[in-house]
């Protein structure tokens, strides 16, 4: 089975950061995303910008808006698909990601939602 896992950061406390600290706070990422790389079981990882366009159909038309649908402080900061048998394996593999590894992470409101995927096509 597959699975959407969606890591969520607190866009305010991020933007809050000076480019070095965000920079060396990546680089703390690379061995944890490697390790979830070389797992075997990530089938697609994408960090996400910070701009964000949402559409709706309304009267007939197809409207453009800014920013998220939801209204929250946290945003999506990073968004990858896993392959496990099962919810508990992935979150077992989804808590290799920098998401929950980092420890300023913690600081800066990061966490990952975890869905199983009931639809899944990916193109060659």
């Amino acid at each position: 089975m597959n699975y959407l896992c969606l890591g969520y950061l607190d866009k305010e406390k991020m933007n809050a950061l000076p480019k070095e600290e965000i920079d060396s706070i990546m680089m703390e990422c690379q061995p944890h995303l490697e390790e979830l790389s070389n797992s075997g079981h990530m089938l697609v990882d994408a960090g996400v910008a910070q701009e964000v366009k949402s559409l709706q159909r309304v009267g007939g038309k197809i409207q453009v808006g800014e920013g998220q649908l939801t209204r929250s402080d946290k945003m999506i900061g990073s968004a990858f698909i896993l392959e496990a048998r099962n919810m508990e394996e992935a979150i077992r593999v989804a808590s290799l990601h920098p998401t929950v590894q980092v420890s300023l992470g913690e600081q800066l409101g990061w966490e990952i939602e975890i869905r199983a995927i009931d639809f899944f096509n990916m193109k060659d």
